[in-house]
């Protein structure tokens, strides 16, 4: 349904960008997140020209950069852990507070000590601030949302500030601030160094600026999903042994934490040979800055399409397929004759990479409870630290165990040396992890990977050819005589269709389910129509998608969920959780929402005020997603609203259905 489901793509997309940004607490973290971005790649740019200044060594010049950034990565293997366990045992906010302060201070003092031996020190010091200070921070980003679904628009717009606009404006800042002694037209060593100096103090007042925003301004970072509950005596080990125990035990965190170790082993590998992969290509820094281009290029273009893979599959199984296809074009990228294949294949890599980034940031920030969310984030911090620093530093040494030599293929030459099996070897550790991670993570195993591979290639969103057409609105009368009309306007127009009626209105199939009649309350509720409803998408929906036909089911998710929100004695991710596990996350290509006014002068005053909550619900809805809706209006005559709902569907429907008739046939 690619007609349908990409004419909103853009609005959807902007919409959802906004609806984040439109929550204050978020856009304020979201501004404390840049300024810190923007010290840490100020950092390493200062401190890497002020080691230059106090030492003015050739020597220590070649090596500055990678003992910046070593003494910076070394806290991340030594310290995550213990971040994770601080962001789930106390008061994110305050551990904010106090590592900017620290960071800040840590700075400055490195600019009045001025000696190489203490800037190395106090940057290990500011590296493990910073891995107490991540875990904080990413752990709670979900409580400041609405709705679980915002966690995805909230990681890329976090991914863009500190990837995107956080890089160009450090560089950009410490360019400003290094050319002063131009501007002025003094070229000495003594203005130079005072200028590193500057430089490392302007970090320094960024993260202290940090500090008192998050103490002043994002009080709401203190809260949590649920309050903290610790067992008697229960201390740092005890807290870090149960959340490894909790990543081991949880079938969903330990296939991400398989993946992961995947992804980043590949990743460190092409690390440890990018410059010796660009001379296999007979290349030089041109070629090696190509591929640098083309894998970041590949890593935007991931994340930021990684929304739109998401509707094809769950994210649990989209997590392990995008690691697979990574190493599957780490392949391509290792048995590369010329550059122009290297560089398409290296790009893909970059575009699984990013959606595979993303998409594991959004299972962490929507699927893994709020007590143990800090001791995931800084257990995959740790791991990407690890397996980084070790697939990095190993890639060169197993390079230099394979002699050159140079072969002609299909007429081009390329010289074949140990980077290209190092990174094949690579490539295929990535895919056997994807398909252990894919298993893992897995909640419906009856469908093999290789389907779900060439599904997301084809933009296909389920293995059948059918159309699953949703009548939602706040009336049940009305979405079930709309459906009935629109499934026999469908036939006529020589549709084969599956009339779904709601679920909730199956009373002897609730009944049985239910050793009393009477419903105890909107839990019980809740869950029997989530069980009607798993039968009714197993028994009924899917063989009839499977089979190419057009169903059309009255009140399949939207409106029992804006029901049971809008009477708000079930959480709304409670009910989303729900209806995503008795559905298997199917959700529909055409969703027609029926906008009427709840209004009705015989119906008591609390029941117009909860119908007006779930169209105002079912409405925001449809905002959020534009691509996927039909909004119709629902007041007038029964015969008008089923004129204006034919009027809009089947010509949508007939036209999709040509464009995609090549495709079976």
């Amino acid at each position: 349904m690619s007609t349908i489901r990409d004419g909103g793509t853009a609005a959807s997309t902007s919409h959802r960008i906004r609806s984040v940004l439109a929550i204050r607490p978020f856009r304020r973290l979201w501004g404390v997140t840049y300024l810190c971005s923007v010290g840490d790649w100020l950092s390493l740019l200062a401190l890497t020209g002020l080691v230059s200044r106090l030492t003015q060594s050739y020597q220590w010049e070649s090596f500055a950069l990678s003992l910046v950034v070593l003494t910076q990565l070394l806290p991340g293997i030594l310290f995550a852990p213990l971040g994770g366990v601080l962001a789930d045992r106390f008061d994110r906010r305050k551990i904010m507070v106090v590592c900017d302060l620290l960071r800040g201070g840590l700075f400055i003092s490195i600019a009045l000590v001025g000696t190489a031996w203490w800037l190395f020190i106090a940057n290990f010091l500011v590296g493990c601030c910073a891995m107490l200070w991540i875990p904080a921070k990413d752990s709670a980003v979900p409580n400041l949302l609405r709705r679980p679904d915002q966690v995805e628009t909230a990681n890329q717009l976090g991914l863009v500030m500190t990837y995107g606009l956080a890089v160009i404006s450090g560089a950009g800042l410490y360019s400003l601030i290094s050319g002063i002694p131009g501007y002025l037209n003094v070229q000495n060593t003594d203005i130079e160094f005072r200028i590193a100096t500057i430089a490392v103090m302007v970090n320094g007042a960024l993260y202290v600026t940090s500090a008192i925003l998050v103490a002043v301004r994002i009080p709401e970072l203190s809260g949590r999903a649920t309050p903290v509950k610790r067992e008697q005596g229960e201390g740092f080990f005890a807290m870090l042994r149960g959340g490894l125990k909790f990543a081991a035990r949880t079938p969903l965190v330990r296939g991400l934490v398989i993946g992961m170790v995947g992804a980043f082993a590949a990743a460190g590998a092409v690390i440890g040979t990018a410059k010796l992969y660009a001379l296999s290509l007979l290349g030089g820094d041109s070629t090696f800055g190509l591929l640098f281009v083309a894998v970041f290029a590949g890593l935007a273009v991931g994340m930021a399409t990684a929304p739109r893979m998401a509707r094809r599959l769950p994210y649990d199984r989209l997590f392990g397929v995008t690691i697979v296809l990574a190493g599957l074009s780490l392949m391509v990228v290792a048995l590369a004759p010329h550059l122009w294949i290297a560089l398409t294949a290296v790009a893909l890599v970059g575009g699984c990479a990013g959606m595979a980034f993303l998409t594991g940031l959004t299972i962490v920030g929507s699927k893994v409870e709020d007590a143990m969310r800090g001791r995931t984030v800084a257990l995959i911090q740790s791991l990407l630290k690890v397996v980084l620093f070790v697939a990095s530093g190993t890639a060169p040494l197993l390079v230099s165990l394979v002699q050159q030599r140079d072969v002609e293929l299909f007429g081009h030459v390329m010289q074949v040396d140990g980077t290209r099996p190092v990174l094949f070897g690579a490539a295929v550790i990535a895919v056997l992890l994807g398909l252990i991670a894919y298993r893992q993570m897995d909640d419906r195993r009856a469908e093999p990977i290789l389907s779900d591979l060439l599904r997301v290639l084809r933009g296909r969103t389920r293995s059948g050819a059918g159309v699953l057409i949703a009548v939602e609105g706040e009336s049940r009368v009305d979405t079930a005589a709309q459906a009935r009309r629109l499934a026999a306007a469908l036939r006529e127009a020589g549709h084969e269709v599956l009339l779904a009626s709601d679920p909730d209105l199956d009373e002897q199939r609730l009944r049985s389910l239910l050793s009393t009649a009477d419903l105890a309350g909107v839990r019980a509720h809740a869950l029997v129509a989530a069980a009607v409803r798993a039968d009714v998408v197993e028994r009924a929906v899917r063989p009839a998608l499977d089979n190419g036909s057009v169903v059309v089911m009255e009140r399949y998710v939207d409106s029992p969920l804006a029901h049971f929100s809008a009477a708000g004695s079930v959480e709304p991710r409670e009910v989303e959780g729900l209806v995503d596990w008795a559905t298997g996350r199917l959700r529909p290509d055409v969703t027609v929402l029926l906008d009427r006014s709840p209004s009705d002068g015989r119906a008591p005053v609390d029941a117009v005020e909860h119908n007006w909550r779930v169209q105002r619900l079912l409405t925001e809805m449809a905002a959020a997603d534009p691509g996927r809706y039909v909004v119709v209006d629902g007041d007038g005559t029964v015969d008008e609203v089923a004129e204006r709902v034919r009027s809009m569907v089947v010509p949508l429907l007939t036209r999709t259905a040509a464009e995609r008739s090549p495709e079976l046939r």
